[in-house]
């Protein structure tokens, strides 16, 4: 059975479970099942096939494409090959894209220029045609349209099928200590740092998941929903596979088309964001939507979704509380399944690996906390980072002398052997002395009708640091704000009220692989421009 031992190394991981049930299937798309046979064997043609292009230990190859079979593929190729995949969010336009292939050095671009369901042929066509020298070669997935841009035109250009056309590659260079993943964060104020992972992390955060997220169960179908080219998304599906089930690779974010794949395919798990699964929720009607789906892991982003778990269990869909981050990876904790909802919808939860170990720290005076004190959060355990790729400044200040990775997170110990994660330290506002959770402020100000999104944020003042909200009005709504600092009077105490409300149309946003984050600071020089 799978998981029987432990895995040194990602390639191992899987072609333990091809050689135990080579039949069984490990990915489904598009009415096309393919068995763990066939993903390693693929993979090892592919690896011959990379190879020929150049790539080999510790190489770059870009993987800027969207969950479709040849991702997982590729990404176990470049497993064999001891070379590193760099996940390109498909959310990304020309610079980010020319930036993540230029910094990493990446000498393969895997891309879907013909792909219709997310443009990628405009995308190349506003990248300057030189941004993309250094690369040996573009592998193209599916059809390649008639007109290609300059941006690839000049380029090498190898069909991902010439790939699968080669022999299996003999030589298998996967190691524990084999660097494999680049993942980038979503900085939100300067360009994304590197995030390095190596395969003996990336295997054994697998096992440890399947196991405590019961995805060893016999009936075990996930539904891999969120892109594969970020951590989340990313760690769903290996946990899954390291299991020896079955994915379903789902292409589109569409909530229909989502809603039918979960109809045919009938998942027992399903991972997303409070905003998926709110979507999903208004669009399939009955009082047991979803019959086949044990629980769900979501992450809240949306703080005028605060009540989504709430509503979710009153139609039979539990919905349970996650912390992770590119640093950690995602699925890092787990609020238990079986506490009650107010306990199981908040971020944060128990390790997942019992190696795993969290502290919370006073930012200011590096006292260590107890429970209930809110403080920064460290995380340490088998699945942290190597540290941040070609940035060993950037990786010193984020990791300690003694191994946890500093999380830039709010949090607080709760006394059950985990946490709950209450915001990004970076959100914090100090206000009177006290850190003070913007959720706080946005949550009450958004129990006003006229008031559909909010985000709070602090500003210097004369008088101190005060507060100051952004608002989304609700269709045909008007602002009031002083009906609005009034009503936060009622609620909150003085020092969390805002001194001014602004009316904006939307918040200014970055991509990032699981939808957008808000520029706070973005939204500071707005506050301090109109104060």
């Amino acid at each position: 059975m799978p998981l029987a031992q432990p895995a040194a190394d990602v390639w191992t991981l899987v072609a333990d479970v091809a050689g135990q049930t080579p039949d069984a299937p490990a990915l489904t798309h598009g009415g096309r099942t393919v068995s763990f046979l066939e993903l390693t064997e693929s993979a090892r043609r592919a690896a011959q096939g990379l190879a020929d292009l150049g790539v080999g230990p510790g190489d770059r190859v870009a993987l800027w494409l969207p969950n479709v079979p040849a991702y997982p593929i590729l990404y176990l190729a470049c497993i064999r090959l001891g070379a590193i995949a760099v996940a390109v969010n498909t959310r990304y336009r020309a610079v980010e894209v020319a930036d993540i292939v230029g910094r990493s050095g990446a000498k393969v671009l895997a891309c879907a220029p013909g792909f219709r369901r997310i443009d990628f042929l405009s995308i190349l066509a506003d990248i300057e045609p030189d941004a993309l020298d250094r690369l040996a070669a573009i592998v193209t997935v599916g059809d390649e349209p008639a007109s290609v841009p300059s941006a690839i035109a000049r380029l090498r250009r190898v069909p991902y099928e010439r790939l699968l056309s080669r022999p299996r590659l003999g030589l298998n260079n996967a190691r524990a200590s084999a660097p494999c993943n680049i993942f980038t964060t979503s900085g939100t104020t300067s360009a994304p740092k590197f995030v390095l992972h190596r395969q003996g992390a990336i295997a054994s955060h697998a096992q440890q998941v399947a196991r405590a997220f019961g995805f060893t169960a016999p009936d075990t179908l996930s539904l891999s929903i969120l892109p594969l080219c970020g951590v989340y998304g990313f760690d769903q599906t290996m946990a899954t596979l390291a299991a020896g089930k079955p994915c379903v690779l789902v292409e589109s974010y569409e909530i229909d088309e989502i809603a039918r794949l979960i109809a045919d395919h009938r998942p027992t798990t399903l991972f997303g964001s409070d905003d998926l699964y709110a979507r999903l929720l208004d669009a399939v009607p009955g009082d047991r939507p979803f019959p086949s789906v044990k629980w769900a892991g979501y992450a809240a982003f949306n703080a005028s979704l605060d009540d989504i778990a709430e509503t979710a269990e009153k139609r039979g869909l539990r919905l349970c509380g996650l912390y992770g981050m590119s640093e950690v990876q995602a699925l890092y904790s787990l609020q238990p399944i079986d506490s009650d909802v107010a306990h199981r919808k908040k971020g944060g939860g128990v390790p997942t690996s019992p190696l795993g170990h969290v502290r919370v720290r006073d930012p200011e005076t590096g006292e260590l906390l107890g429970v209930g004190q809110p403080g920064m959060l460290e995380c340490a355990g088998p699945s942290l980072m190597v540290g941040y790729y070609g940035n060993d400044a950037a990786t010193a200040e984020t990791v300690t002398a003694d191994g946890y990775v500093r999380t830039g997170d709010l949090a607080e110990l709760d006394g059950r052997g985990g946490f709950t994660f209450l915001s990004r330290m970076g959100d914090v506002l100090r206000l009177s002395g006290f850190l003070v959770n913007p959720l706080e402020i946005e949550t009450h100000l958004q129990k006003l009708p006229s008031i559909a999104g909010c985000q709070a944020i602090a500003v210097p003042r004369p008088d101190g640091v005060r507060a100051v909200a952004f608002v989304i009005l609700s269709p045909g709504a008007t602002l009031d704000e002083a009906a609005a600092i009034a009503h936060c009077r009622q609620g909150l105490a003085n020092y969390k009220v805002p001194v001014r409300v602004f009316a904006v149309d939307d918040f200014p946003r970055t991509p990032s692989a699981n939808g957008f984050k808000i520029q706070r600071a973005r939204l500071r020089d707005m506050a301090l421009e109109r104060l």
